[in-house]
C-alpha cells in the first residue's frame, strides 16, 4: 500500500526567534538552515525580510537548499494594491520560491485589531495571494487565530481560507495562535473544514504549546486529514513555544499508525542526526539541553532503578519504546544509591571493565557509591568519576601523579587596557615520576579578562605534568555547574565539570566540599586522570 505524503515545515528561524531571549545572528541562521536541510525538511521559513536587519541579511546570503526556502510576511494593508504595498514588496524582494503570508481569520481581530470591514479583509487576502502567484511563487496562507475564529464565526473563518485558495494558494495553514485548542477540538475542526470543501492535501497545521499539547494537536490534525505540519526545533517559539519537531518527526517516522501511513522528506536513517541537531541548537543558544526532552534528551533512555537495568540487560525493549540509536541518542545506566549489581555491571562493561557476576568488588563499589552520595556526590551524570571510583576498587587505576599542595589567590589589578579587573593566580605542586614540580598560572585570557580560579588551577596543573602535559594539551572545560546540597552553616558544594578533547570525547566529573575551590579541584583532578588513563590505553593499543 502506498503511503501518503506529509510535508514538514520548519519555522525555527522565524517563529522560533520570537522566543524570549533568542536572537540569531545571520551566520547562526545559515548554520541552522543547513542542518534543517540535511535533516530533510520540505520547507524552511527563513524569517520576515524587512522586519529586521538580520532577517534581511539572511535572505541576501541564504544557503542553497533542497528544501523550499520561504519568506514570511503579512497580507497587504487596506487602501492600497498588493503591488504597491512596501511591506509586501520587501517580502517578495527576498526572492524565495515560496512566500507565506499571515492574515486574519477571526472576525473579532479583523474589526478590532485591523479596524476594517470583514469584506475588506477577504479582499486583502485574495489580492495578496494572487500577487504572489502572478510572480511565479508558491503561496502559503497562515490563517491566524483560526480555531478561535472558527469557534466564534465558522462561516467567516472558512471564507478567509477559501479566499486564499481561490486566489491560488498551495497551502492554507490553520493556526492555533493562542495555543488554547486541545487535541479533540483540533481533530473535530480540521475534519469539519475538510467536509466543508477545503481539501486536506492543501491544509497545514500550526500549533502552540500553551497547554503542553502542541505535538498532540499536530498529530490530531494529521489524523483528521491535514497534510502539512509546522513546528520548530526543540519547540522554540513565543510564550510556551511551538510544536516540537524533535518529538514530532520521530513520532511520525517510528510510531504507528503514522509510520505505515505517511512518508516525509526525512528518511528513517536520517533520524540518527536528530539528537546532534537538537544539541547544536542549544549550543548556539548557549543553554543547557533539557535532559527530559523526548527522544533527544540525555535522560530519555536513562535507567536508574536496578529492576529496570536488569531487564534492559536481557531485552532493551522492556523499558525502551525505541532503540535510542535510531534518533542518535544513547542508553545510560546511571550510578546512584538506588543502583543494583545489574546497573553496575552494565555500566562497568560500557567503561571497558569486565567484572564477573558475584565478584566481591561489586559490593565494595556499590557500598562506596552509597556512602559518597550520602556525602553529597552524584554519579548519575558524572560517569567519568564513577569509572575512576570503580577502577580504584578493582585495582585498575594507575598512580600517574600526586598533588602535594595547591593554592589560589585573587587580587585586583589593571589589565593591558588599563582597566581594573580581578585576577586569579594558582600555584600547584605535583610529584611526577619521583620528581616534584611547581607551576604557577594566571587566569587572564588574551582579551585581558579573568577566567576565574578554576581556569587558573587547570592551567597550572596541566602546565608542568612532565610526560603527561602533551596528552592533556587538547583538553578543555566546556561546562561548570555548582549545586549547594545542604543549606545553612553546614552547606556542602557539589561541582560538576564537563570536559572534551579534540577526538570529540566528552566526559563529566564531580567534586564535593564545603569549599567551592576544593570541590572544583577534585572534579578537575578526576577529569585529568580520566583523560590520561584513556589516552595511555589508546597509545598502548596503537603500539601493539
Amino acid at each position: 500500500m502506498s503511503k501518503t505524503r506529509l510535508y514538514l515545515y520548519d519555522t525555527t528561524l522565524r517563529d522560533g526567534q520570537q522566543t524570549q531571549g533568542v536572537q540569531f545572528s545571520t551566520e547562526e541562521k545559515k548554520q541552522i538552515a543547513q542542518a534543517l536541510d540535511d535533516l530533510g525538511m520540505d520547507y524552511i521559513e527563513g524569517g520576515w525580510p524587512g522586519a529586521n536587519p538580520t532577517d534581511s541579511a539572511f535572505f541576501e546570503e541564504a544557503p542553497k537548499t533542497r528544501a523550499t526556502m520561504t519568506a514570511f510576511g503579512m497580507t497587504k494593508r487596506a487602501g492600497r494594491s498588493a503591488a504597491n504595498d512596501e511591506v509586501l514588496a520587501a517580502v517578495m524582494n527576498a526572492g524565495t520560491s515560496a512566500v507565506c503570508l499571515v492574515g486574519k481569520s477571526h472576525d473579532y481581530h479583523v474589526t478590532q485589531a485591523l479596524g476594517i470591514s470583514l469584506e475588506e479583509n477577504l479582499e486583502n487576502i485574495g489580492a495578496s495571494v494572487a500577487h504572489i502567484v502572478s510572480q511565479g511563487r508558491e503561496a502559503l496562507f497562515d490563517a491566524e487565530h483560526f480555531f478561535d475564529g472558527y469557534r466564534d464565526n465558522p462561516e467567516y473563518a472558512l471564507a478567509a481560507c477559501r479566499a486564499a485558495l481561490e486566489a491560488g494558494a498551495r497551502w492554507v495553514v490553520l493556526c492555533d495562535t493562542n495555543g488554547g485548542a486541545l487535541p479533540s477540538r483540533v481533530f473535530q475542526v480540521v475534519s469539519e473544514v475538510i467536509a466543508a470543501g477545503i481539501p486536506g492535501e492543501k491544509l497545514g497545521i500550526h500549533t502552540h504549546n500553551d497547554t503542553e499539547n502542541a505535538v498532540a494537536c499536530s498529530l490530531a490534525a494529521i489524523e483528521a486529514g491535514a497534510r502539512q505540519v509546522q513546528g520548530t526545533l526543540n519547540g522554540l517559539g513565543e510564550r510556551c513555544g511551538n510544536a516540537n519537531l524533535t518529538a514530532l518527526i520521530p513520532t511520525l517516522l517510528l510510531k504507528e499508525p503514522y509510520a505505515s501511513q505517511f512518508e516525509t522528506g526525512v528518511p528513517r536513517e536520517g533520524l540518527n542526526g536528530l539528537t546532534r541537531i537538537s544539541r547544536m541548537l542549544d549550543e548556539i543558544l548557549n543553554r543547557v539541553p533539557s535532559k527530559q526532552a523526548a527522544y533527544v534528551g540525555a535522560s530519555a533512555f536513562a535507567h536508574k532503578a536496578g529492576l529496570h537495568a536488569s531487564a534492559i540487560l536481557k531485552d532493551p525493549s522492556t523499558y525502551e519504546h525505541i532503540d535510542p540509536a535510531e534518533v542518535g541518542n544513547a542508553r545510560i545506566i546511571p550510578m546512584s544509591n538506588q543502583a543494583g549489581q545489574s546497573n553496575l555491571r552494565r555500566r562497568l562493561t560500557e567503561a571497558g571493565l569486565i567484572v564477573d557476576k558475584g565478584d566481591p568488588a561489586l559490593s565494595r563499589i556499590l557500598d562506596r557509591i552509597k556512602q559518597r552520595e550520602a556525602e553529597g556526590y552524584s554519579y548519575d551524570t558524572a560517569q567519568a568519576s564513577f569509572e575512576l571510583l570503580a577502577r580504584e576498587e578493582l585495582g585498575q587505576c594507575p598512580d600517574l601523579f600526586e598533588v602535594k599542595r595547591y593554592k589560589v589567590t585573587v587580587e585586583r589589578r589593571k589589565n593591558k587596557y588599563n582597566q581594573m579587573v580581578s585576577l586569579s593566580e594558582a600555584v600547584v605542586v605535583v610529584k611526577v615520576d619521583g620528581e616534584k614540580r611547581l607551576s604557577v598560572s594566571e587566569s587572564m585570557d588574551e582579551t585581558g579578562s579573568d577566567r576565574g580560579p578554576v581556569n587558573a588551577l587547570a592551567k597550572a596543573l596541566i602546565k608542568d605534568l612532565g610526560r603527561f602535559s602533551k596528552p592533556l594539551s587538547d583538553m578543555r572545560l566546556v561546562d561548570f555547574k555548582v549545586r549547594i546540597t545542604q543549606g545553612g552553616t553546614e552547606a556542602v558544594t557539589r561541582v560538576i565539570i564537563d570536559s572534551e578533547d579534540s577526538d570529540g570525547r566528552r566526559w563529566s566529573t564531580v567534586g564535593v566540599s564545603a569549599n567551592i575551590i576544593d570541590a572544583s579541584f577534585e572534579a578537575l583532578l578526576d577529569a585529568i586522570r580520566w583523560k590520561l588513563i584513556h589516552q595511555v590505553a589508546a597509545e598502548a593499543k596503537d603500539a601493539v
